[in-house]
């Protein structure tokens, strides 16, 4: 075909598809008299935004079989221009999709009453969205004009002489996204409320089962229908408060720390929060999620893709029926929801797409009927262990035993499920909602739910549970070669250990833990002749092997208390290693009896250097060396190992010194673990008084931080020579006094020197111990978002962080005012 005639055939083409009013070049405008159409978008001056209509599907595929999914749907929306991966961060109809047989007829324009409008045309023209401004007959229909601003707002002005006014502006109604410089929260005058609400799935933008907004009771996290409010920033707590705390969460972690500007506006017209980005080349969002969690994504050039810095609330089975009815939600689980027993996804293809909103249906309807009082029943109950109980459950006060409380839901067709506990008979009526496994981690309830099933779907659970015969004959022949290779290791152990009290010390790194008969420690320890010391859980014996290796032997007394510390100390300590924490060679379990064999370290604890009047006075430099190894081997704990160990019991008593006066810290007694996908742990342990973090105090789960107070009061100790507080006595009067009061009072009158060890006599770096007290002061805070991290304390310590001035804590700030008035 000749060239000239190609050419003809695709301006043809194009002419079909391109409205005559508006150019298909990207711009930033669209004025009166112009229109967009599939195909045409707007673009904001720095390419960052764009608009236009999409197609969700066109971006979204399959997870399963990586097949777009058939969604027809189209919608107008803004999204990231320069990002590979589709990105929307609103939606103009989320409710009123355009379909495939409408989209040639479709457009979005400034309307003749001066709205922006997605509109049809047909025979005649229809509505499908609209701004919906009043009182527009003052302007100029060709003065008006629609921008895609750099911020990725989309705002309706009208043009005057001195100024452009926005009539409207997308930021005023948000969909699922909050982006740099939109304000969230509430309008006083107009009431107009700028909230975020999650959309359905990841290819519906529809209003999904979530909202975030700013109210008089403060910002709070709800499920829409029914109206459920799962988090809030905070019941009696100033909402102004929350800046500070943001902004500390955002500098713990280095990807964020100076990436935001945070505004809190509060006045007679408006009350908002709002973020900016001082540097607009990053690509971020805010977004409340499918799931009902706000999360913080910003987007990685190096690998491609979005990336979650930050999600509240941290645990994704926190908000309200977030898999569906007839579910179960594991926080530990890689795909937190899953169906119940006997029951299956009621849509597969919605769950693909994170659409969890219809749960799961049975495999096999119940079998009920009833007429009048009388009911028929044949249904029975499996039992789902150590689960928190769903929400909306009724109480039947007459069902005092667990067969009364059985028998009650089975003369009840519409209830599906029961749970007998403390006395307390509850029944579920209809769908099951909020079911959440029990993971130890701000779930207390360790109930049995009884799910009401038909009777023929038990024996298809006992099926799925019992092998066949072909799987039972394999599974004794691998059990008995088990067996066998068992006896084997048996024979092999014992001989290993005939010498027990003699291993290789120099190999235990890599031979790892060793098992010692209670015989050997017996032989070894001299029958627990040479004591070393005594804590809450028992007592510390010196011992040496065959081979001549010093050991320090702890024996756990009390079997029951004995048993969790053991249990924490093996699990901990035994799996780790690190120079700053004290090694753990092996343990013995025999019978009722518990120990634990570490490395000896002949220098003893650290309070005894600090307190004891005999014993040989630290010098600066060793001092400063041992609270930089205490530091590190926190910082270990925290972030470094699989888990994150809090240690929970930091004190100098627990904090041993070797030869070369390396510090370790030991005693794991107490210690707790954290799931890295988690940020709190509840534990009914309790450290030592004096050292203990205020939150702790008040019952609520624990973070690291509680670790980060307790280093800061041994850090004062370090530095003074002296024990935090002490009673002190006059010819008047008897007080105690507290260092930490006197010390940040000091170091804010810049008068460090005096509460450095007079056993020093001024031997030491003036330098170091300014940066040390500074960061003891900001490790006693109060709010335990105001501490810093274990990691940011090493650096700070180490030299090329710098650290600004402590406030003064509310509480040292009350005890300074208690004795004051005293002392009047």
């Amino acid at each position: 075909m000749p060239p000239l005639y190609i050419l003809l055939g695709l301006l043809l083409f194009s002419s079909l598809h391109t409205p005559s009013c508006f150019s298909a070049a990207a711009n930033d405008t669209l004025t009166a008299g112009q229109a967009l159409t599939v195909g045409d978008k707007l673009v904001s001056r720095n390419g960052k935004f764009a608009l236009g209509f999409f197609q969700p599907a066109a971006s979204i595929t399959s997870k399963s079989d990586n097949t777009i999914s058939p969604n027809s749907n189209w919608y107008l929306g803004i999204w990231f221009n320069k990002i590979p991966i589709f990105t929307t961060v609103w939606v103009a109809n989320r409710d009123e999709p355009i379909t495939d047989s409408k989209l040639n007829l479709t457009q979005f324009k400034i309307s003749s009453n001066g709205n922006l409008a997605i509109v049809t045309h047909a025979s005649t023209e229809s509505l499908i969205w609209s701004t919906h401004i009043a009182n527009r007959t003052q302007t100029r229909i060709n003065a008006n004009t629609a921008v895609l601003l750099n911020s990725g707002n989309l705002a309706l002005f009208v043009e005057s002489p001195s100024s452009k006014v926005p009539l409207w502006q997308s930021f005023d109604y948000p969909a699922d996204v909050a982006l740099s410089g939109s304000k969230f929260g509430r309008n006083k005058v107009t009431n107009l409320n700028r909230q975020l609400i999650s959309k359905k799935s990841l290819i519906d933008p529809g209003i999904g089962s979530y909202s975030m907004s700013l109210g008089l009771g403060g910002m709070v996290l709800q499920r829409i229908n029914p109206s459920i409010v799962y988090w809030s920033w905070a019941s009696g707590t100033s909402t102004s408060k929350l800046i500070p705390i943001l902004e500390a969460i955002l500098d713990t972690d280095p990807r964020t720390k100076g990436l935001f500007n945070l505004t809190y506006v509060d006045n007679n017209v408006e009350e908002y929060y709002m973020y900016t980005l001082p540097d607009d080349t990053y690509s971020v969002f805010i977004q409340l999620d499918i799931s009902g969690q706000i999360k913080l994504n910003i987007w990685s050039e190096t690998k491609e893709s979005w990336q979650n810095l930050h999600t509240q609330p941290v645990d994704p089975c926190s908000p309200p029926a977030t898999c569906g009815p007839f579910t179960v939600c594991n926080n530990k689980a890689s795909t937190s929801c899953s169906c119940m027993e006997s029951f299956s996804q009621k849509s597969p293809h919605d769950w693909e797409f994170d659409d969890r909103t219809g749960g799961c249906i049975r495999d096999i309807p119940l079998h009920c009927t009833g007429k009048g009082n009388t009911t028929s029943s044949t249904d029975m109950f499996h039992p789902i262990a150590k689960v928190q109980l769903p929400i909306s459950r009724q109480s039947i006060d007459v069902a005092t035993t667990q067969s009364k409380c059985e028998e009650a839901c089975l003369n009840s067709c519409i209830c599906t499920a029961y749970s007998y506990n403390n006395s307390r008979c509850s029944v579920w009526h209809g769908e099951l909602f909020s079911v959440n496994l029990n993971d130890g981690v701000g779930i207390t309830s360790e109930d049995a739910l009884y799910v009401r099933l038909a009777a023929k779907d038990l024996p298809n659970l006992r099926n799925r549970r019992k092998p066949n015969n072909g799987f039972v004959i394999a599974a004794s022949a691998i059990s008995l070669g088990m067996i066998i290779m068992l006896m084997l290791l048996v024979v092999i152990w014992r001989n290993k250990f005939k010498c027990c009290g003699s291993p290789s010390y120099d190999n235990q790194g890599s031979g790892g833990v060793i098992a010692f008969r209670y015989a050997d420690l017996v032989h070894a320890t001299k029958n627990f002749s040479e004591k070393l010391g005594a804590g809450g859980f028992g007592s510390v014996y010196k011992g040496v092997l065959r081979d001549s290796t010093t050991i320090a032997v702890k024996r756990l007394d009390g079997a029951r208390q004995g048993e969790k510390q053991f249990r924490a100390e093996v699990s901990s300590i035994g799996l780790i290693q690190h120079i700053n924490l004290v090694k753990l060679i092996g343990f013995c379990c025999e019978g009722d009896k518990r120990l634990l064999v570490y490395e000896n370290m002949v220098n003893g604890s650290l309070d005894a250097h600090l307190f004891e009047s005999n014993a040989a006075i630290l010098n600066w430099n060793t001092r400063y060396q041992i609270a930089l190894g205490v530091a590190r081997g926190l910082s270990y704990l925290h972030q470094s190992c699989h888990k994150c160990i809090i240690h929970c019991d930091i004190k100098p008593e627990n904090i041993l010194l070797d030869a070369s006066f390396v510090p370790k810290v030991a005693d794991f007694g107490l210690a707790a673990f954290v799931g890295r996908d988690f940020s709190r742990v509840l534990t009914t342990f309790r450290g030592t008084a004096g050292y203990l973090a205020p939150e702790w105090l008040s019952g609520v789960a624990i973070t690291p931080k509680i670790d980060v107070y307790s280093f800061g009061l041994v850090l004062l100790e370090i530095i003074s020579g002296r024990r935090n507080s002490r009673e002190s006595y006059s010819s008047s009067n008897y007080h105690m006094e507290y260092f930490p009061v006197l010390a940040i009072t000091k170091l804010h009158e810049g008068d460090v020197l005096s509460l450095v060890d007079p056993q020093l006599h001024g031997d030491l770096n003036l330098e170091q111990a300014e940066r040390a007290c500074k960061v003891a002061c900001w490790c006693i805070q109060d709010n335990e978002f105001d501490r810093p991290t274990m990691l940011e304390v090493v650096r700070v310590l180490e030299g090329p962080q710098e650290i600004d001035m402590p406030p003064m804590p509310r509480l040292l700030a009350a005890i300074t005012e208690r004795s004051d008035a005293t002392s009047m």
